[in-house]
């Protein structure tokens, strides 16, 4: 599995970053943390065994995002990400970040989004690997600041950035309030994902579609107990961004077991694989595929299936998903 061509559509830049990386940066600039100890350090990043919930699974984005607040941090965080994933043979990553989470000691929205993209384009120059950016809008602070984030990244459209996306703390019925907000964000050309079904139930699958206009939806693993938004989903061609590791430590589902993929892949509905989170799941691209490969006896054919529904599920332009067809 680590050898063949991967796409990853679902990772979040602030759960992936190396644990040395955090203490290196608190070290050059000054940032005062509870312990510079590597195994103390991974300990605050990994979620921990006995995990209970997402929210308590979002505390661990805490200490990430203290360091994450200068031009070369998120510059060098995104490049080493890239460089990472491009070691296990991922050739296309989507990175999605929450741009606002990024201002507390003075960036702006544009520059938190131009570091980033900094950072994304010198790895793509260097590693076999191309990479475009989805700018997260935190449910948590409401629709003023999505709008806010929308407007200042409108002008990286077509410069890297390529869609947005609603993430955080899920509560059922999120989607009306930020009705405005994500059609402001598609008259301006933003293509749309939403983080739904995942901390809450398969309605918010069916708000995010229907009120929202969702081409893809970040988890949706609880519309298996939703018949409505299994026949939604399937019926918009809408694309689940599955991450079965982090699924099952946020208890989203109980184990690997009763993981849904398989089942939604075989009553094609379109699924991709992805991690979510590296340095909080504590996985790779790599280890996520074998864990679904080993459990549901996934042949080569049905990966090439997964793989290029993934590939046409991007939001690339057509050079590059051309390119991406033709590694399989």
């Amino acid at each position: 599995m680590r050898n063949l061509p991967k796409v990853e559509l679902h990772c979040h830049l602030d759960g992936s970053v190396r644990p040395d990386t955090v203490i290196d940066i608190a070290k050059k600039e000054n940032i005062s943390l509870s312990s510079y100890k590597i195994e103390d350090v991974i300990k605050a990043l990994h979620v921990p065994k006995g995990c209970t919930s997402l929210i308590e699974y979002l505390k661990r984005f805490d200490l990430p995002n203290k360091i994450m607040q200068s031009k070369e941090s998120l510059s060098r965080i995104t490049f080493e990400l890239l460089e990472d994933a491009s070691k296990e043979n991922v050739k296309y990553m989507e990175i999605r970040f929450a741009p606002m989470l990024h201002t507390k000691k003075g960036l702006s929205i544009k520059e938190v989004i131009k570091s980033i993209l900094d950072g994304m384009n010198k790895a793509c120059e260097e590693f076999d690997i191309k990479s475009n950016l989805i700018l997260g809008c935190m449910r948590n602070m409401g629709e003023e600041d999505a709008i806010r984030v929308i407007n200042e990244g409108k002008v990286f459209l077509g410069k890297g950035v390529v869609a947005v996306d609603l993430c955080g703390p899920e509560e059922e019925g999120f989607a009306l309030k930020y009705k405005n907000a994500i059609d402001l964000a598609r008259s301006y050309g933003y293509r749309v994902t939403i983080h739904a079904g995942e901390g809450a139930s398969g309605s918010n699958v069916v708000d995010a579609i229907k009120l929202l206009g969702a081409e893809r939806i970040g988890h949706g693993v609880r519309i298996k107990d939703t018949k409505e938004a299994c026949d939604l989903v399937r019926e918009s061609n809408v694309t689940l961004e599955m991450c079965p590791t982090s699924n099952i430590q946020t208890k989203t589902v109980e184990s690997i077991e009763s993981y849904p993929l398989y089942d939604f892949y075989k009553n094609n509905i379109k699924v991709s694989i992805s991690t979510d989170n590296r340095t909080v799941s504590n996985i790779d691209l790599t280890n996520e595929l074998n864990l679904i490969k080993n459990e549901f006896n996934l042949t080569m054919n049905e990966y090439k299936d997964i793989y290029l529904n993934a590939v046409e599920s991007t939001f690339a332009d057509d050079n590059t998903k051309e390119w991406l067809r033709t590694l399989i």
